[in-house]
């Protein structure tokens, strides 16, 4: 991939300032889904990979451009099917006439920011192949592990409703995924003025500026781990994910991933917000992202239409939370 290029260190308040930016600007694209947007951005701060689930036309393949233009990511997108094979995802060796040796060929899984779309579409072995560049930023391809670069960020898609012809994602897979995002319909008037600002420009979509590069993205990553959590949080954050390995509703709880997850979305959280220490409502508004998607629900409870968001939004509301924030100037 070449030498890295050097960027000074930041400080969390100045890649607070610089991510902030960033959301504003793809806010120009993606219209109206300011809290998916925050959402997305965190994980990519955090070093997670993000899963958005929901109904086809919202946005979502725009939402995942739009991020790699402004971070200034290489940018690939996976189309997944029933008959896509690994090698189609992860690269293979082909054989090159002009040398006489066999040559290997990366897949699209080798870019910045890689959007899985309809990732449940293809079979586990494929998926299998994903979960390795996702688990460990690498692939082994004919017994030669070779590493992604650096930021790797998959954003993956999954329709929620169709099941027909779908396969699901293992639970292993599902833990992979830092949060989970659900973007919806756009309210009535905020989907007028995306029509209607698509009539003004003339164009298909807004043209979106460079801000950063890959190397201010790991400098911001880097800012995230100067963020203070305080030990009263640590143990709020245990004390969330247990709840969900005792709570009657929930046949598996959270695995120790979750909390980690958890804590390092509650500081990027804080990071964005212009702080550099972490508060309670960093970590409740982030919880049924960080936490939903990582629990499995009893059988009984598809039928009473329980789903798991709500049922972390009842933790909540029942775990305590620490009262005083840290004194910070």
């Amino acid at each position: 991939m070449g030498s890295r290029p050097v960027v000074s260190a930041l400080t969390p308040r100045q890649a607070g300032e610089r991510a902030r930016q960033v959301l504003d600007e793809v806010g120009r694209a993606v219209v109206g889904k300011p809290e998916a947007l925050e959402l997305v951005l965190l994980g990519v701060l955090a070093g997670g990979h993000v899963l958005i689930e929901d109904l086809p036309g919202l946005g979502k393949t725009l939402l995942a451009r739009s991020f790699a233009t402004a971070l200034g990511l290489d940018f690939r997108r996976i189309q997944f099917t029933p008959d896509l094979l690994p090698s189609d995802v992860s690269g293979a060796p082909f054989y090159d006439q002009r040398s006489g040796e066999m040559v290997f060929r990366p897949g699209p899984l080798f870019t910045h920011l890689l959007l899985a779309d309809e990732v449940n579409r293809t079979p586990p072995k494929t998926q299998a192949a994903l979960l390795e560049a996702m688990a460990e930023a690498q692939v082994s391809v004919d017994g030669v592990t070779r590493r992604l670069p650096d930021p790797f960020v998959v954003i993956a898609t999954a329709n929620p409703i169709e099941y027909e012809g779908t396969y699901s994602l293992p639970e292993a897979q599902l833990d992979r995924f830092m949060l989970r995002v659900r973007m919806g319909y756009l309210p009535v008037a905020q989907e007028s003025a995306m029509l209607r600002a698509r009539l003004d420009r003339a164009a298909p979509e807004a043209v979106l500026d460079r801000l950063t590069d890959p190397a201010e993205v790991l400098a911001m990553r880097a800012a995230l781990e100067l963020v203070e959590v305080d030990d009263d949080l640590v143990d709020y954050v245990v004390a969330l994910v247990d709840a969900t390995r005792s709570h009657p509703q929930i046949q598996v709880g959270a695995s120790p991933r979750g909390g980690l997850a958890l804590i390092q979305l509650a500081r990027a959280r804080a990071m964005t917000d212009g702080r550099d220490y972490v508060v309670p409502e960093d970590v409740k508004t982030l919880a049924v992202p960080a936490l939903a998607h990582r629990v499995t629900l009893r059988p009984e409870l598809w039928v009473r239409q329980i789903n798991a968001d709500d049922v972390i939004a009842e933790l909540i509301e029942s775990v305590g939370a620490p009262q005083t924030a840290p004194a910070r100037p």
